[in-house]
């Protein structure tokens, strides 16, 4: 996506080492405002320098070895760079000073210290079983796993099976997605070299479709930041990083301060547009949850799939508009599949509460789905039935006012007391941490749309037995 002779350095070659023996600090050795505006001092700094750091223990063992090499050979870069056009020479260097690619500002630590760049991730971890485990490793590209597809014998399951194999995100459209990823990583590493990318969501959970957007997480620190200062700091830097050094091939980057803010922005490469926060660590969690159902049962997708897009049809399917996130409507399919008198689907946080546990560190958590085969009920619905049964589900039989969706406990739950529960139309249990996903449903016209809409669909599709009756099949396979 970003050419390197562009870019005006070499090929980025990963040091092993580097990978797996990640530098150890106290949580308590830097406060909290530094850890927010401790950066780089890059004015009279090469990047070899930036890179080395002293030697670091751990308990009592001994030091860690730190590479001395430089991710990128700074010298060499510049003389390459006599013979990139004009252009790429206006990218990098604007102005006569030569403003540094890298934007931080280092508040500089006393005596013992200080360093030439702050580490902001560590390996410190609750569980002391995994303490000695490397905190990050690359994920491994992960190629969709086959999965026959049911049979259908009717037309409602024909239409949506056809629907389907049209609209599901196709390989092709991960690996650009991934390709992004890996070279926004390196980039973004010029800025915080121990952190780490992650493609997150639909894009990867097995409920993508070929427009789904790209969402991604970067890691800087175990730890939970602070999404109203340390978050927005550190998207600054990214956002600022992204206008002045990849504007020829990231298009239209915005910074939304949001609650959870997020820097948007579109890949012209792949033209795929991304959604990028920072730490949202429950999302990486949950990615490889909802993945392992996705495969777990071969109607479940398609199902997902079909919901999804009528959703989207009806306008209920965008929390920033005050109805149904695209994680909530695919819960509350997971939800009723695992409500049925013989359910489709099991708790899979009950049965393999070690491979979905909170503690496992994230460059474990892409094993889950993997420990777990495919699950056998005995429920033989087809897809037109299910669809049927969801929408009556929601429309006539959960009861919004005193119940909470839990696909952690497989079944509907009284609502919690807590502040965050109450007055709210919707209430729907994040897997991970128990917050409500449908927090954004906060304006009763919107909640009465949306179950207008579940009642309305319902009778129409029993009615007819057709998907275009509730949706247009056409439009919708366009918009894919």
């Amino acid at each position: 996506m970003f050419p390197n002779s562009i870019l005006g350095r070499p090929p980025f070659t990963p040091n092993h080492q580097q990978h797996n023996n990640f530098f150890t600090l106290s949580p308590s050795l830097y406060s909290h405002q530094q850890l927010i505006d401790a950066q780089f001092n890059f004015q009279n700094t090469d990047l070899s320098r930036a890179v080395s750091l002293q030697q670091l223990t751990y308990g009592n063992v001994s030091p860690i070895q730190t590479s001395t090499s430089p991710l990128f050979r700074g010298r060499k870069r510049l003389s390459d760079e006599k013979n990139l056009p004009l252009d790429g020479k206006r990218q990098r260097f604007h102005s006569p000073h030569q403003e540094p690619t890298i934007v931080n500002h280092i508040v500089p630590l006393s005596g013992e210290r200080r360093y030439s760049m702050l580490p902001l991730f560590h390996t410190h971890y609750v569980p002391d079983i995994v303490r000695g485990v490397p905190p990050f490793r690359e994920i491994p590209f992960l190629e969709p796993r086959e999965i026959t597809l049911p049979e259908a014998k009717d037309k409602l399951s024909q239409q949506i099976l056809e629907l389907f194999e049209a609209c599901q995100q196709q390989v092709s459209d991960l690996k650009k997605k991934e390709l992004c990823r890996t070279e926004l990583q390196r980039e973004i590493q010029l800025i915080f070299p121990q952190s780490r990318l992650f493609l997150v969501g639909s894009s990867l959970n097995g409920f993508g479709t070929r427009s789904s957007d790209g969402d991604l997480c970067l890691v800087v620190k175990e730890e939970p930041v602070n999404q109203k200062t340390e978050a927005r700091h550190i998207l600054t830097l990214v956002h600022k990083h992204f206008c002045t050094r990849l504007s020829g091939y990231i298009e239209r980057p915005q910074l939304i301060r949001a609650k959870v803010p997020i820097v948007k922005f579109r890949d012209k490469v792949s033209c795929v547009e991304f959604d990028l926060n920072v730490n949202n660590i429950v999302g990486i969690r949950n990615t490889f949850l909802l993945r392992t159902y996705a495969y777990l049962e071969n109607r479940v997708r398609p199902l997902v799939l079909v919901i999804k897009k009528w959703a989207s049809h009806h306008e209920i399917n965008d929390a920033s508009r005050g109805t149904l996130s695209s994680y909530s409507l695919v819960l509350m399919v997971l939800h009723y599949l695992q409500t049925l008198p013989e359910p489709i689907l099991p708790s899979i946080q009950k049965i393999y509460p070690e491979s979905f546990s909170p503690a496992i560190q994230l460059h474990l958590v892409h094993q889950a789905p993997c420990n777990v085969p495919p699950y056998l009920s005995k429920n033989e619905s087809n897809l037109g039935d299910l669809l049927l049964g969801f929408l009556k589900y929601y429309a006539t039989e959960f009861d919004w006012n005193s119940q909470m969706i839990s696909v952690r406990e497989a079944k509907a739950i009284p609502r919690p007391d807590g502040i965050e529960w109450r007055n709210k139309y919707i209430c729907v249990e994040e897997p991970f941490d128990g917050t409500n996903t449908a927090r954004a449903v906060h304006e009763k016209q919107k909640f009465d749309m949306i179950k207008d809409q579940f009642l309305k669909s319902w009778h129409r599709l029993k009615n007819k037995r057709d998907l275009s009756s509730i949706l247009p099949l056409r439009t919708a396979i366009l918009k894919r």
